[in-house]
């Protein structure tokens, strides 16, 4: 029994996984404080404000794209 136990203290096979699965579980409860305390809403706005100045350029290089595409009213003249 005594060699059992000496065995399985001296193993260190599982030790890699304990400490990845303790960073994740800490990592992973910081993220839920800071996301509690607001920083989920300034992310947010951050990514909204993103998403709108992508939006507005698009829609400018549609126009300006259609204006460059679009014959002159009276090309004889």
């Amino acid at each position: 029994m005594n060699k059992l136990i000496k065995k399985l203290k001296a193993s260190e096979k599982g030790q890699g996984m304990v400490e990845y699965a303790l960073i994740i579980a800490f990592v992973a409860a910081i993220a839920i404080v800071a996301l509690n305390n607001g920083l989920g809403d300034s992310i947010k706005n951050a990514f909204t404000g993103a998403a709108g100045a992508v939006s507005n350029a698009s829609n400018a290089a549609a126009t300006y794209s259609q204006q460059q595409s679009t014959p002159p009213a009276n090309p004889g003249e």
